[in-house]
């Protein structure tokens, strides 16, 4: 496989990954239509264990089967697919090799009653990620929560691990907990530390929320008044989170959010694009809708980020 030259600019970005992290990163930037574009569409697929399986499947029945996500992404020729062990686990054999895939490897659950110290159990690891011929491991922290600390210090075992045997590390960085309030989980500034934080502790691709206009710290709204930071369009408030991961250099992909219509989740779509994400990581908005709505929607956002890449 030649990897294009956009691919090879975004892997020298990694100046202290081994081959084998390389290689993996790679894979995920090269499969699919994006492939070689540097863009990146991922299919999400854990939210089973963070809000219950009717929830997640009833609006779409065949979504029940984990070979169904298998093949959504398949069909729609996206970069990977990511899923706690169940889910891998159920399609490992048929689908050996055919894309990417990443274990999420620490879930929450709705029955919990955390809150100002949200947290996640770690549920599988580097070894069970390595059996299934995964790309990577996924892992979640709740910036702001009480339990961060210790959620950081898991990701840090976790991430030596999973380099070490040449796997890439996916961070999922969703603020809550502890003071902030709902609004302040996808203000501007919450999520642009959010996105470093996750560079900070050495992931590979960096999953955060779209950034809302609201500045939730107050010592923040000092800073981003006085040098006039621009957060007026989502473009422009991605552009600045995209700023705080090493100046773009980290590959970022944008949550979809919740469940919405098709043209307002296009239309935020094309502001993170316009800003410069490095794509997008589409659960819940896909594969709750039949399947042919869900692919004629993935067509769309792949044509945005095509388009972006040009």
């Amino acid at each position: 496989m030649a990897l294009s030259p956009k691919v090879q600019e975004i892997l020298s970005w990694y100046e202290s990954d081994n081959p084998g992290t390389k290689a993996n990163l790679a894979r995920i930037l090269m499969h699919g239509r994006l492939g070689g574009t540097g863009k990146v569409v991922i299919l999400p697929v854990d939210q089973g264990f963070e809000h219950g399986p009717a929830r997640s499947f009833a609006t779409n029945p065949p979504a029940y089967d984990p070979h169904y996500h298998f093949e959504l992404a398949l069909e729609a020729g996206l970069n990977a697919y990511a899923a706690p062990l169940g889910m891998l686990e159920m399609g490992a054999a048929k689908y050996a090799g055919a894309l990417p895939l990443i274990l999420k490897v620490n879930s929450s659950n709705s029955l919990s009653r955390l809150k100002d110290n949200a947290n996640q159990a770690v549920t599988s690891g580097v070894k069970d990620a390595l059996r299934l011929g995964c790309a990577g491991i996924g892992f979640t922290i709740y910036p702001g929560s009480d339990a961060s600390f210790d959620m950081l210090e898991e990701l840090r075992e976790l991430t030596l691990e999973a380099k070490s045997y040449g796997l890439a590390t996916v961070v999922w960085s969703y603020p809550r907990g502890g003071n902030l309030s709902k609004e302040g989980e996808t203000a501007v500034d919450v999520c642009a530390y959010a996105a470093h934080m996750a560079a900070l502790m050495g992931a590979t691709i960096i999953k955060v929320k779209p950034p809302m206009a609201h500045i939730e710290l107050a010592e923040a709204k000092k800073v981003y008044d006085q040098m006039d930071i621009d957060t007026s369009t989502l473009a422009a408030r991605t552009r600045h989170v995209m700023q705080t991961v090493f100046d773009g250099k980290r590959v970022v992909v944008f949550s979809g959010g919740d469940a919405k219509g098709a043209e307002g989740l296009l239309e935020d779509i094309q502001g993170l694009a316009d800003g410069g994400a490095s794509g997008s990581i589409v659960g819940r908005n896909a594969f709750r809708r039949p399947k042919a709505e869900a692919l004629d929607l993935l067509d769309k956002i792949l044509s945005i980020y095509e388009k972006a890449a040009a």
